[in-house]
C-alpha cells in the first residue's frame, strides 16, 4: 500500500505526534494494519482541535435517507407476509412507535428483519405504519449536509433499545448494560438520571440476553469527560435545561460523580449557547449537544393539551444547520470534525441487519453525517461503525487513552476523511423547508416524554 505524502513520515515523527505510536524498531514487530492505525491517529491529532457531537432523536437510515445517492437504502421494505412499499410521512406527523428493547427483538425476528408490523403506536397507526420514509423536502439541510460532506450508512446504534441507553453509549461507549428507559418518567419530573423519582429503576440486559429489573438510573462508570478531565482536555456538553423535556436527553445527568460534582458546571444550559460560543471560536475540545424537543426530529403525538402546541412543528433540520453554519463561519472551522448522528432507530424500518457483537448489540442503522473540513466530498460510507467509533475519533484527536469499552473494538471513522488536502473552505448550508413559524432556537417548554 503506498502510503500517502502527508503521511510518509519517519517512525519517529508520528511518535512525536502520537505518543501511543512505537518506534522503528518497535514497528517491524507491528502488525501492519496496527501501523497504519497508528499513523491514521497522528493525522486526526496533527488537525482537528474540536470535536462535535450533535446528537438527534429517532431515525433510521431507510427512514430518513430513502433514495439518497450511492447510499444502501430501499423503497419497499419485509413483512412477514412479503414486502411494502415504503411510503412518505411528514417529518412531525403526531405517531410515536414503540422503539423498546422489546421493540427491537420483534423487528429483528432473529434476522429475519420483517417484524415491524408487531411493533405498537401511540396513537395507534395502521400495522405498517413503520413502513415510511420522510420525504427530502421536509429535511432538505439534512440532505445537502450528506450529499455535501460524508454520509455513513453503515453507522449502527451500539444498544438495541431507546434514548436513555443510547445517549450513555455517546458519552462512555457503554450503558451498565441498561435497555430501556427509566420507568418513571412523569408529566413533572422530566429528568431521568440521577434526579429520577428515588422509586425509578431501568431494566437491564443479563448475561443471557434477556431484559430483567434494574437499579437506579444513577451509575458511576468511566465516561470519556472523565478521561479528558484527567488529561486536562475541555469539554462541553450543551442541553436543555432541567425543566424543559430535552433535558431528558442529557447523559451526564445519569453520571453520579459528574451530576453531584464540579464537572457538572460543564453542563450549558439553554443548548442554544453553542452557537454563539461557535461563532465567537468559544467551542471546547469536545462538545456534545442535545436538543429540545421541537428541534429533535423525534415524532411526538398529540397529547391534546394546552402544551401540546409545543411540539406540534419540528424544526429539528433547521436547528441542526445553525449550529453547522455557526461552526462553519466561526474562526475554529479549519481545525473541526462535526459529527450529526441520530442515537436510536425510533421504531422506524431498516433494511440492513445488524451484527451481533455482544449482549448490548448492535443495533439498527442510524444516519450519521460527518461535516469537517478534512470530511471526504460527495462520499458514502460503507464502512461498519457504531457510537464507539466516535468516542474513538476524539481519543484520537486529543492522544487520550481508550475507555476499553465499545471504543475499543470501533474503528476511528477514518475512511470518512482525506487529511492530505489544504481544509475545504466553509460554504453555508441553506434551508430548503418552507415551514410557517420561522426559526426560534430559544428554549421552549415540553410536554413529557412518550418515548414508550
Amino acid at each position: 500500500m503506498r502510503i500517502r505524502p502527508f503521511v510518509a513520515l519517519t517512525i519517529a515523527c508520528v511518535a512525536a505526534l502520537n505518543p501511543y505510536a512505537k518506534t522503528s524498531a518497535q514497528q517491524e514487530e507491528t502488525n501492519p494494519a496496527q501501523a497504519l492505525r497508528q499513523l491514521h491517529a497522528a493525522e486526526i491529532h496533527a488537525h482537528i482541535s474540536h470535536v462535535v457531537i450533535v446528537v438527534q432523536e429517532n431515525r433510521s437510515v431507510d427512514n430518513f435517507f430513502m433514495g439518497l445517492p450511492g447510499a444502501d437504502t430501499v423503497q419497499q421494505g419485509m413483512t412477514p407476509n412479503g414486502p411494502v412499499a415504503l411510503r412518505p410521512v411528514d417529518l412531525d406527523f403526531p405517531a410515536d412507535i414503540d422503539h423498546q428493547h422489546k421493540a427491537f427483538v420483534a423487528q429483528y425476528d432473529d434476522g429475519k428483519m420483517d417484524g415491524w408490523t408487531r411493533a405498537d403506536t401511540l396513537p395507534r397507526q395502521a400495522a405498517t405504519f413503520p413502513y415510511a420514509y420522510v420525504p427530502e423536502r421536509e429535511i432538505r439541510p439534512y440532505w445537502e449536509m450528506a450529499q455535501r460532506w460524508t454520509f455513513a450508512d453503515r453507522m449502527f446504534q451500539s444498544n438495541t433499545g431507546p434514548s436513555f441507553p443510547a445517549h450513555l453509549y455517546l458519552v462512555a461507549g457503554e450503558s451498565a448494560f441498561a435497555a430501556n428507559n427509566p420507568n418513571k418518567i412523569e408529566t413533572s419530573q422530566y429528568a431521568w438520571g440521577c434526579d429520577s423519582p428515588r422509586d425509578a429503576t431501568v431494566s437491564v440486559i443479563d448475561p443471557d440476553g434477556l431484559e430483567v429489573p434494574g437499579p437506579f438510573p444513577c451509575f458511576n462508570f468511566r465516561t470519556l469527560a472523565d478521561v479528558m478531565d484527567e488529561r486536562g482536555v475541555s469539554w462541553r456538553y450543551y442541553a436543555p435545561g432541567i425543566h424543559q423535556l430535552g433535558f431528558i436527553w442529557s447523559a451526564f445527568d445519569a453520571i453520579r460523580h459528574i451530576r453531584y460534582g464540579a464537572a457538572w458546571s460543564n453542563i450549558v444550559s439553554p443548548e442554544t449557547r453553542v452557537v454563539a460560543d461557535a461563532r465567537a471560536g468559544n467551542l471546547a475540545a469536545v462538545t456534545w449537544v442535545v436538543p429540545t424537543a421541537r428541534n429533535s426530529d423525534h415524532p411526538f403525538p398529540r397529547l391534546k393539551s394546552a402544551s401540546d402546541i409545543a411540539v406540534r412543528g419540528q424544526y429539528g433540520p433547521e436547528w441542526v444547520r445553525s449550529i453547522v453554519n455557526a461552526i462553519g463561519e466561526g474562526p475554529d472551522w479549519n481545525s473541526t470534525a462535526i459529527f450529526v448522528v441520530w442515537d436510536d432507530w425510533g421504531g422506524w424500518y431498516d433494511h440492513v441487519a445488524p451484527p451481533v457483537l455482544d449482549r448490548m448489540g448492535l443495533g439498527f442503522r442510524v444516519p450519521l453525517i460527518v461535516i469537517s473540513p478534512y470530511a471526504r466530498r460527495g462520499y458514502v460510507s460503507h464502512v461498519q461503525h457504531e457510537f464507539g467509533s466516535i468516542l474513538r475519533f476524539a481519543e484520537d484527536a486529543f492522544n487520550l487513552p481508550s475507555l476499553d469499552t465499545t471504543d475499543a473494538r470501533s474503528d476511528a471513522l477514518y475512511d470518512c476523511f482525506n487529511f492530505n488536502k489544504a481544509p475545504d473552505r466553509f460554504e453555508p448550508v441553506t434551508s430548503g423547508r418552507r415551514i410557517s413559524l420561522t426559526f426560534d432556537p430559544a428554549p421552549d417548554s415540553q410536554p413529557a416524554d412518550t418515548d414508550f
